[in-house]
């Protein structure tokens, strides 16, 4: 079985290093060509630099070389026309394998592949089909997402179920760590399903319409912080938007991002202490917490609690914050970000 891998970003590289590992080992498929994202301009001087795909399997095509096995063919197209179709065809490829490739596949040029394709989709479908399944169930606090393995159909992300796994989630994920996550995890999923695919087993499922939702595209200036929101929504987006686009706020007319924080609950509160006089919800005194009030604006950095972080006002509850950084900047922990920002506390972001 001949196998075009077709994906650019890096949670996609594990998937096609497990195949041609599994290739290598003796699997009954070849792994004849990789379609990527073309290169683009990267740094200052705008060099142009591959995908992360593309350099895995340059990297891959070493090994290949030294197991005497052909090299992958690497193809970069703008688009997927008749030249492109083309090239592919000179691969004879069996089955497209597509992981985050970043284009939609029309029907001709799924008509190329004698044994269909399949896609492999970082949600538990049909739960969030669309771009960015990952911050979409970080943002909204999920308790559970899941990879889907489904067959690749015209309507985007609408094809047929032929395996799912679950991975349940804490509220302390990030879009960086759910991501490798799904990465290590994608490999033998796929690989199980290649395999009953090999042997004619599939049993391929019609999506539900229940649960049914979709997620859009994430824009750069999704990660400005409206105080409004409630201290757990800030914190999910921060989440959310890590490490792109990063969620940010204004103070002293410098942007500033917001790295890392969570929703304020005291060391004393989460240990069993009391409340002592002075002190909300079991801050004690020697936390080093400034104490505020409710009927401060959102967005006013209200003080600081030793053990957790700097604390600001939300629309509803507190939000510690942890690691900043202002634009053009190194990212600081808290403590250090305040040694070069001493009329921090008191001020108001936004």
């Amino acid at each position: 079985m001949r196998i075009l891998f077709a994906g650019s970003p890096e949670i996609a590289l594990p998937c096609l290093e497990a195949l041609v590992r599994a290739e290598i080992d003796g699997a009954p498929f070849q792994v004849v060509g990789l379609l990527t994202n073309p290169d683009t301009p990267k740094g200052r001087r705008g060099s142009l630099e591959p995908t992360e795909m593309a350099q895995g399997a340059l990297r891959l095509n070493q090994q290949r070389a030294e197991k005497k096995l052909p090299p992958i063919e690497i193809l970069k197209p703008l688009k997927l026309g008749a030249p492109e179709r083309e090239s592919v065809v000179r691969l004879a490829p069996d089955v497209l394998v597509s992981f985050a490739y970043g284009k939609l596949f029309g029907p001709k040029f799924l008509a190329l592949f004698p044994r269909g394709g399949i896609n492999v989709h970082p949600s538990l479908l049909p739960r969030y089909r669309g771009a960015t399944p990952i911050p979409a169930a970080i943002l909204n606090r999920d308790r559970e997402t899941g990879i889907t393995i489904q067959t690749l159909a015209l309507e985007m992300d609408g094809g047929d179920i032929l395996a799912q796994e679950r991975i349940p989630l804490n509220l302390r994920e990030t879009t960086a760590s759910l991501s490798a996550t799904v990465a290590q995890r994608a490999p033998a999923l796929l690989l199980s399903v290649l395999g009953a695919m090999n042997e004619g087993k599939l049993r391929p499922q019609k999506q539900s319409s229940e649960g049914l939702s979709y997620c859009g595209t994430i824009a750069k200036d999704d990660g400005l912080v409206d105080w409004s929101w409630g201290a757990l929504d800030v914190d999910a987006r921060i989440r959310a938007y890590n490490p792109w686009p990063l969620c940010f706020t204004f103070h002293a007319d410098q942007r500033l991002f917001l790295l890392e924080a969570h929703p304020y609950a005291p060391s004393t509160a989460r240990t069993g202490g009391g409340a002592p006089a002075g002190g909300p919800q079991g801050a004690a005194p020697s936390d080093g917490f400034t104490q505020g009030t409710e009927e401060e604006v959102p967005g006013t950095v209200v003080g600081v609690d030793k053990k957790e972080g700097i604390l600001v006002r939300t629309g509803q509850g507190l939000l510690a914050l942890t690691h900043l950084q202002y634009q053009a900047k190194k990212a600081l922990d808290w403590r250090s970000f305040l040694n070069g920002a001493r009329n921090f506390v008191g001020s108001h972001l936004g």
